[in-house]
């Protein structure tokens, strides 16, 4: 057979399947970090963001929230139908707090090494956004012991008095959910400590995570220049 007719007919074969190839992959659904971590970036195949760690999504399912008849997306922590209660011992469900930006985290009131830093971050956060249409809420995740008289006296302690600061204790199985929500994770280490990730979360006014900050004592500008272009949606 001629060697040249045998070339031709291999670069057929090549050119047909990178145009294969390329088509598949033009085909492929990509996915993202909900939280959009690294921006629009997105990726060919599903895993975990490097940055927060939580499952990447398809880009699809971003494009157009399925709302309920009140208005509230399938992703809003407001269809979560656990009680709780306040630092004043009010009881209140998530949907009460519906209509404001959400600065979130879970602390315990008798840890002595990350929550005091925590704190103290969403103490900063809080002047620097300086928007009273910002609510900002601490969950304890020692609900057994962070009764809301001792939540009253933390809020005192820790100058998170005002309106905007909301202290909750819910039962065990609640927090839990929560948690998951945010994708934090805790453990009962011993009777008076816990072993907990660090994060900050945001929500916007209808209940749905916009962002997250992991860490201790990190930058929050993003987070903050978040916080505030919600508040003004």
């Amino acid at each position: 057979m001629n060697t040249n007719y045998l070339k031709n007919i291999l670069s057929l074969i090549f050119l047909i399947s990178l145009f294969a190839c390329q088509t598949q992959v033009n085909s492929t659904e990509q996915y993202i970090c909900p939280m959009k971590c690294e921006d629009h970036k997105t990726y060919d195949h599903p895993g975990t963001c490097p940055v927060c760690k939580m499952d990447l999504v398809k880009v699809s399912s971003l494009e157009a929230p399925i709302l309920d008849e009140d208005g509230i997306s399938e992703e809003s922590i407001f269809n979560l139908q656990s009680e709780w209660k306040t630092q004043d011992n009010e009881s209140i469900h998530l949907t009460d707090l519906k209509g404001k930006v959400l600065v979130v985290v879970m602390i315990y009131t008798s840890c002595e090494a990350a929550c005091p830093r925590l704190v103290a971050d969403m103490r900063n956060i809080y002047s620097k956004v300086d928007d009273p249409n910002v609510d900002y809420v601490l969950v304890s995740i020692d609900p057994e012991k962070d009764t809301p008289e001792k939540l009253k006296t933390y809020a005192q302690e820790e100058h998170l008095e005002g309106d905007q600061w909301i202290l909750l204790q819910g039962k065990l199985d609640d927090v839990r959910e929560f948690s998951n929500v945010l994708s934090m994770k805790y453990k009962k280490i011993s009777p008076i400590d816990f072993s907990h990730t660090n994060i900050i979360s945001v929500f916007d006014k209808q209940g749905v995570l916009q962002h997250q900050q992991e860490g201790l004592g990190v930058s929050n500008d993003k987070l903050v220049q978040k916080v505030k272009a919600l508040s003004e949606e």
